[in-house]
């Protein structure tokens, strides 16, 4: 059994208590701190107290006793005059036995689990070597945050239904990073800057932004020097991330975090959290040692056998959800969210990797998932699975849970073949628009389990899926091999930028073909930032390290696409108001609902629909209480002449959007909608035309289409 000494401890001894195990992690008490950390195979741990996070040895250390400040497998102590703002880490002491997965080194400074705040020091940097000089005034650390002062003033998560959400998937720091932002140095690409903003949301009329990762994650976890933009690489589950504050520091984090929470919640917007549970930032074996590694290596981590790490996330290891330690921490750290940040729901990135048991075999119930699914705590909130993981795992219409919604990457893969006129995806797509009975109907799940989407931010965006045939992500530095090969994107005749007025409005046609198709499904639609407005990362479908204007929301594209941010507003708001019209029951299956729905299929001709391979048109009638729709796709390359039904008596069929029409034609829900009165309509090549009939005013004006 070896045993790796640590550097020499400097500083002075603190007298210290018996302290508690619970709760675990740092406790504000009135005469100091509690500190519990679970670490079950050390022989010793020292807490270490800095006065400031940049200093290269410990102002005190603090040996936590066995026989005093142990019990099982927590260390804890309690330290008087201690309170918020304290910098703070471990050292765990104890066998190097990597082929059984056991890694302490004494020579690392160690994050708390639990911790509530991290500091990164200005000359952070990523040693996987702690023998180098400097490395402890170089490495992250903990901070004492109080989460009890903050005034919330009534603020609680809103509790919206999925039937109304219409989630809208951002970057806090690209959303305002860009110069032509507006906003002052100090605010852009914060939380306080996201808050300047919330008004173009509102006026955009989504109901939820889908925040990609806020928790404290490494900014060096990058190849080449660059940076880890996206923030899928965490180094705490309990810390907002301090960069992203207009004051970085801990403290300052958390009360802004909070800041834009309540603010969003003013304006009417739920709050949903892009959350890591499937790996950490410490990758593989040869990755840095930051906190779970160096306090209970075996206990956090799925091993191979060898002491080596099972990589079911793509990135070096992979987290044992099921074990009782990883669970606890899971849902500690949910509840903390919710209960102390009001947050209104959580996307689950490669959420299947939660699915695998100790030898990385799917379970048919997995704790993790039904504890989450079952928590009362949690119960209000959402929770989305991004429904497959790295190792081939896809569990898109089969993933366990009650209240789990999954990420429907099948909808967004036939929907995208269908708009580039691929044969034989008709059948796919018509199940797409009414729920996706074909994945999730056998289940019994509500409409809304399916979040619909054609892009999000891992690939290419709205504008890149119509203008490149190929991905060109040069500018990662891994010679264009990053990134998925398989986009089922067209760039509409010509290679990325043109001039070219013709192709220019076929892409944009074919843009507006995805977001209808998108914002007319049964399920939740969701829009990835910037897609309103047509935002280009020039090809890259992979930009998880271009912290720059490639990624960035460009301001400047608000006015320029000022067509298409009116369409893609108009069309989440026709789609609120033709669910109110149409009154479909929400609170039924989706089975029940399609059972009882007057939902009638078409093709060119009326009850004629043609699956064929050969097909690329499909026609359907949905009729409501007080209105009916007619929809329209047409993914050929020429024009086609669909057959209109008859209106119910007293109604009449008015064309309220087309995709060929230029802005502000192309959508309109009201009475400027013009009266379609003829027996058919032609749906020009490569479009999507929507008729609703309702009965007319006198001053609807007649179209001869």
């Amino acid at each position: 059994m070896a045993t790796i000494a640590p550097e020499p401890i400097r500083g002075d001894h603190a007298t210290i208590e018996a302290g508690s195990s619970a709760p675990i992690g740092p406790s504000i008490l009135p005469r100091g701190v509690n500190f519990s950390v679970f670490s079950q195979r050390a022989t010793a741990v020292e807490l270490l107290l800095f006065d400031d996070t940049a200093d290269d040895s410990p102002a005190i250390v603090v040996p936590l006793g066995r026989a005093t400040n142990r019990t099982g497998g927590y260390w804890h102590g309690f330290v008087p005059e201690v309170g918020a703002g304290q910098v703070y880490a471990y050292r765990a002491h104890g066998p190097w036995q990597p082929d059984q997965g056991i890694r302490f080194d004494a020579r690392h400074v160690l994050l708390d689990p639990y911790g509530r705040g991290v500091a990164v020091p200005d000359g952070y940097r990523r040693e996987v070597d702690p023998a180098a000089g400097g490395f402890v005034g170089r490495a992250m650390k903990s901070v004492v945050v109080d989460f009890g002062s903050y005034d919330w003033e009534g603020d609680r998560p809103l509790g919206r239904s999925l039937h109304e959400t219409v989630v809208y998937e951002a970057h806090v720091r690209g959303f305002t990073a860009h110069p032509n932002s507006g906003l002052p140095d100090g605010l852009r690409g914060t939380y306080a800057g996201f808050i300047e903003r919330i008004p173009y949301l509102v006026d955009l009329g989504v109901s939820a932004i889908e925040l990609l990762p806020v928790f404290q994650f490494d900014p060096l976890a990058a190849p080449l020097g660059r940076t880890n933009y996206w923030g899928y690489q965490p180094v705490s589950y309990f810390s907002p991330h301090a960069p992203y504050s207009s004051r970085p520091d801990p403290q300052a984090a958390a009360n802004e975090f909070r800041d834009l929470v309540k603010e969003l919640h003013r304006a009417g917007l739920e709050v949903i959290l892009d959350v890591v549970y499937n790996h950490t930032a410490e990758t593989g074996l040869d990755g840095p040692t930051f906190c779970f590694r160096g306090l209970a290596n075996e206990e956090y981590y799925l091993l191979d056998g060898r002491g080596g790490y099972a990589d079911y996330s793509g990135t070096g290891n992979s987290l044992d959800a099921n074990a009782a330690v990883v669970r606890r921490m899971i849902l500690d750290s949910l509840r903390f969210w919710v209960s102390e940040m009001h947050v209104d729901g959580f996307r689950f990135d490669l959420a299947s990797v939660l699915s695998r048991d100790e030898d990385g075999q799917p379970l048919a119930r997995p704790p993790i998932l039904w504890d989450i699914d079952s928590d009362p705590i949690l119960a209000g909130t959402k929770v989305i699975a991004e429904a497959w993981d790295a190792a081939g795992l896809y569990q898109v219409g089969s993933f366990v849970g009650d209240r789990w919604v999954e990420w429907n990457g099948r909808f967004r893969d036939d929907v995208r073949a269908f708009v580039r006129s691929e044969p034989g995806r008709v059948w796919a797509v018509s199940q797409r628009l009414i729920g996706s009975p074909d994945l999730y109907a056998h289940a019994r799940r509500e409409p809304q389990k399916t979040v619909n989407f054609v892009t999000c931010h891992d690939g290419f965006t709205l504008a890149d899926l119509v203008s490149y045939d190929r991905k060109h992500n040069e500018a990662n530095g891994e010679d264009n091999r990053d990134g998925s090969n398989d986009n089922l994107s067209w760039n509409c005749g010509i290679e990325g930028p043109t001039d070219d007025a013709d192709v220019l409005a076929l892409r944009q046609r074919q843009a507006k073909n995805l977001m209808a198709l998108t914002f007319l499904a049964v399920g939740v639609p969701m829009l990835t930032m910037g897609d309103e407005v047509l935002r280009s990362q020039r090809g890259n479908n992979n930009a998880y390290c271009q912290d720059s204007d490639l990624s960035w929301f460009d301001w400047s594209a608000v006015g320029r696409e000022a067509g298409m941010l009116r369409f893609s507003a108009a069309l989440i708001a026709a789609r609120r108001r033709a669910q109110e019209m149409l009154d479909l029951p929400t609170d039924v299956t989706l089975d029940e609902l399609l059972l009882n729905a007057r939902i009638e299929w078409h093709g060119v001709e009326l009850d004629q629909p043609d699956r064929s391979d050969s097909s690329r048109s499909l026609a359907v009638t949905i009729r409501g209480r007080s209105l009916d729709l007619h929809i329209l796709a047409n993914a050929y390359w020429e024009a086609l002449d669909f057959a209109v039904p008859r209106a119910d008596d007293g109604e009449t069929w008015q064309r309220v959007l087309d995709t060929t029409l230029p802005s502000p034609d192309d959508i309109g829900f009201g009475t400027e909608a013009p009266v379609v009165a003829t027996p058919s309509y032609r749906v020009g090549p490569r479009s999507v035309v929507v008729l609703a009939a309702r009965t007319p005013t006198p001053s609807v004006q007649e179209v001869q289409p």
